[in-house]
């Protein structure tokens, strides 16, 4: 049966938001009757729904301005350098109370909080310090400002990094929104103006520095320091004592990673004595490795070694336990020859012994005693009696004329021999 498709023409009156204010406008729509065609409608409207409010969440996004904390760019790009002229606004840069920064400010009128300092080999104890000048205040705009080589070698000493190392660095950190290049050694009232500068981040601690106790003392004075902590167990001072601490360790390791002895600033002799302390370590490293991969070794041989005991002493003591079950004293072979003996006795009687008149042992002729003894033989004249051996005659020995005929055929053969 064919579904027919009805649809149903609805007027719809929807409150929807024109400019801020809520007005109201005339939709048309249609509902079909049918289900499959009334689900792809409404996948269809779904989809469509999806599409405007994407439409609108995007074009809100770019027509954002600054959020409450001075989100001035996706963090997809570095900041910006601060220009050359200063700070230029159309918004009236009116001066701000600390009570009136921490309650908060428009959005088109961020607290403008400078930072400064050296930043070389720029770490965590950096990032903390510029993380809390950012939080400081609810609507904060940072400015960062990196002295220059040629100021730090003056009042500060050599840095690892060069200026423009540092200012990159300074660029690339996520709390920053504007960075100052060649920054002044000391705060002055036009730099002040000219960057629109409302307060003065740093930590609490009085920073001696060109002939002043503490270089921060008239901002101090003047109302527009904010202090900040500094982070424990990590400075620039701190990294670099660790370098120099382990000096032959890092020139050992960047020779083997390919640098040239020039490059490290090291002289032919200590070049050869690094090398030959790398090509020892090596060694030691390749014997610590033999000595490990051995031990793993014996380990194994042992452990199955232990197996192999502990199956033999299973398997002997089940043959030996065999062994006794079938050759014992109670064991089947016994039990076998027992019973085979006794078949043997039961199939054969027993034969009669030597000498013995009769052929078996229980059965004896009685001998009578008028009957003949036998005569001995004369080869056991031993065995005669004594009654016997008087009475006989004696006769010559048989051995006497054997020797007797043997002389004459000698004589004879001598006779002969001599005619």
């Amino acid at each position: 049966m064919a579904t027919s498709s009805i649809f149903l023409e609805i007027d719809l009156t929807i409150p929807t938001p024109l400019d801020g204010r809520t007005g109201s406008g005339r939709r048309i729509g249609f509902i079909p009757t049918n289900p499959a065609m009334f689900s792809a409608e409404k996948s269809r409207t779904s989809r469509m729904t999806r599409k405007r409010r994407g439409r609108g969440n995007n074009a809100q996004q770019q027509q954002a301005p600054q959020g409450p904390r001075g989100g001035r760019r996706a963090l997809r790009e570095p900041a910006a350098y601060a220009k050359s002229t200063g700070y230029e606004s159309d918004v009236l840069h009116e001066k701000l109370t600390i009570t009136q920064a921490r309650r908060g400010t428009p959005a088109n009128r961020p607290v403008r909080v400078y930072a400064d300092g050296i930043f070389d080999l720029f770490h965590s104890g950096h990032a903390r310090a510029l993380m809390q000048a950012k939080n400081v205040f609810p609507n904060t705009h940072l400015i960062v400002g990196v002295c220059s080589d040629e100021l730090t070698h003056k009042f500060k000493g050599y840095t690892v990094m060069t200026e423009d190392e540092r200012y990159d660095a300074l660029t690339h950190c996520r709390y920053v929104d504007e960075v100052v290049r060649d920054a002044p050694w000391t705060l002055t009232a036009e730099f002040l103006k000219k960057h629109k500068i409302d307060f003065v981040a740093h930590d609490d601690i009085p920073y001696t520095s060109a002939g002043s106790q503490d270089v921060y003392k008239h901002i101090k004075e003047a109302g527009m320091f904010v202090a900040t902590q500094r982070t424990e167990g990590i400075s620039t001072s701190d990294l670099i004592t660790r370098i120099v601490r382990d000096y032959d360790i890092y020139v050992r390791r960047n020779l083997q990673r390919g640098y040239t002895a020039q490059e490290l600033n090291v002289g032919f002799i200590k070049e050869k004595k690094y090398r030959l302390q790398n090509q020892v370590d090596k060694m030691k490293e390749t014997v610590r490795t033999v000595e490990e991969r051995s031990k793993h070794f014996v380990y194994r041989v042992e452990e199955k070694s232990h197996d192999l005991i502990h199956k033999w002493e299973e398997k002997s003591r089940e043959f030996i336990g065999n062994f006794l079950e079938l050759f014992g004293p109670d064991g089947a072979w016994h039990t076998i020859q027992e019973r085979s003996g006794r078949m043997l006795q039961a199939l054969s009687p027993y034969s009669s012994p030597r000498g013995s008149p009769s052929s078996s042992p229980t059965r004896r002729r009685s001998v009578s005693p008028d009957s003949p003894r036998p005569l001995a033989s004369a080869s056991a004249p031993n065995s005669l009696s004594p009654s016997f051996s008087l009475s006989a005659p004696s006769s010559p020995a048989p051995s006497s004329a054997k020797t007797k005929t043997k002389k004459k055929r000698r004589s004879r053969k001598a006779a002969s021999t001599h005619n």
